[in-house]
């Protein structure tokens, strides 16, 4: 195995360890916790709205010190605090306990989701970074067909405290493992300024950030909506509760479906192509789904769970491709900043919305990605129109990390 394969095999499997036990936590412990604790189950999913909430905050902060320090030490820090947020959960006593450790996965989630792993890659590999980007996707897309199981499984013999402090062990251990001894250590810019990224000639254009920034905001609430309430839309348009979840069991296949699209693929060509593909597929489906009604419900989840997949791999391509390597770590943190807090809000205000309008609701998630990719279209035309952003490459050919060793870290 080459290094560059075990790199994006440690960081796609520490991936899979962070978002099973994050991002995917919610929806197996949510009901227990509030059972213990006697709360409403919607009490622990605002706390979990809270924690992506912390995560949007301190997401550019995140990837600024993925840019500064490499990689390496920030996920290994984020297996520190996820583990420490597994065991106050584990231990909490109550309600405020409870919310703290929801906070501190929060706090976790933009050290070691993502925006961090992408930041790696680019801080490793510069212009080239995208396959690996796409292989780590491609990995990590399993992650809640792993983490679920598991989690179900110590919950139900056991308890959901033990399935927390099992989490808590897999980051102390296998996490710190593989991103301790599967990430190349890159020196820190802050310690040798000779070392540092090369920097782009011309800041990009605000507008331009702005505009990418509500795209995947956009795409970000359709997500976590869905994530939400699939099953239950696909009722209001008239199908039956077992063809409604059947067909809601497609998304996971076809989002690593359409990772694998990518990498087979779409790799040769400009990720404006993914883009646009990743925003026109949710589009398309709802109004299969709203002309056709329950017959082509299958077909409609299949088309939007591959967007989901194509849009993860875009949040680290695209602005690869139109501001280079250069700052990535800190302008993905603010990229994907308003996203997550639209994923925050998302399940709450789309269940009020379904209440309110029924199966019409497709009307808004389709008018909402087709406004991402009208967005799209907007950002390709604003890209080309501007001057070009020059980067000042390393002149080795090789595209492979420079990982020289730091006497610091290893």
């Amino acid at each position: 195995m080459t290094t560059r394969n075990r790199t994006v095999a440690a960081i796609g499997f520490g991936q899979m360890l962070a978002w099973g036990s994050s991002y995917y936590l919610a929806a197996i412990l949510a009901p227990v916790m509030a059972g213990e604790f006697g709360l409403p189950t919607v009490a622990v999913f605002a706390m979990f709205s809270a924690a992506l909430l912390v995560s949007a905050v301190l997401g550019p902060y995140a990837g600024h010190r993925v840019d500064r320090l490499g990689g390496r030490r920030v996920l290994q820090q984020s297996n520190v605090l996820f583990a420490i947020a597994h065991l106050v959960l584990a231990t909490a006593q109550g309600p405020v306990t409870l919310t703290l450790g929801w906070l501190l996965l929060g706090a976790a989630m933009p050290f070691g989701l993502y925006d961090a792993a992408f930041g790696t890659l680019v801080r490793l590999y510069r212009e080239d970074a995208r396959r690996s980007i796409v292989s780590v996707t491609l990995i990590a897309g399993f992650a809640s067909s792993v983490s679920w199981p598991l989690t179900h499984f110590v919950e139900v013999h056991a308890s959901w405290r033990t399935a927390c402090a099992l989490w808590a062990l897999l980051h102390l251990t296998v996490g710190l493992a593989l991103h301790r001894y599967g990430v190349p250590n890159v020196l820190s810019a802050a310690l040798h300024p000779q070392m540092e990224v090369p920097q782009p000639s011309a800041e990009p254009q605000p507008a331009l950030m702005w505009l990418l920034a509500a795209i995947f905001a956009a795409s970000g609430f359709v997500f976590a909506a869905l994530a939400a309430h699939l099953p239950r839309m696909l009722e209001a348009v008239g199908v039956t509760a077992t063809v409604a979840v059947a067909a809601a069991s497609l998304v996971g296949v076809f989002q690593v479906a359409g990772r694998v699209l990518d990498a087979v693929w779409l790799k040769r060509l400009h990720p404006f192509v993914s883009a646009k593909l990743a925003t026109s597929l949710h589009p398309v489906g709802a109004v299969l789904l709203i002309t056709f009604g329950a017959p082509l419900a299958a077909v409609f989840t299949v088309l939007h769970g591959a967007g989901v997949g194509l849009m993860t791999i875009i949040k680290g391509t695209l602005p690869l491709a139109l501001f280079g390597p250069a700052g990535f770590g800190r302008r993905s943190g603010l990229l994907e900043a308003p996203s997550r807090v639209m994923q925050a809000v998302a399940p709450v205000l789309f269940s009020l919305l379904l209440d309110a309008l029924g199966g019409r609701v497709v009307w808004i998630t389709g008018a909402l990605s087709f406004a991402a990719f009208i967005g799209v279209i907007w950002v390709q035309r604003m890209a080309h129109a501007a001057p070009p952003v020059v980067i000042n490459t390393d002149p080795a050919p090789d595209p492979l990390p420079r990982s020289v060793p730091d006497p610091n870290n290893g």
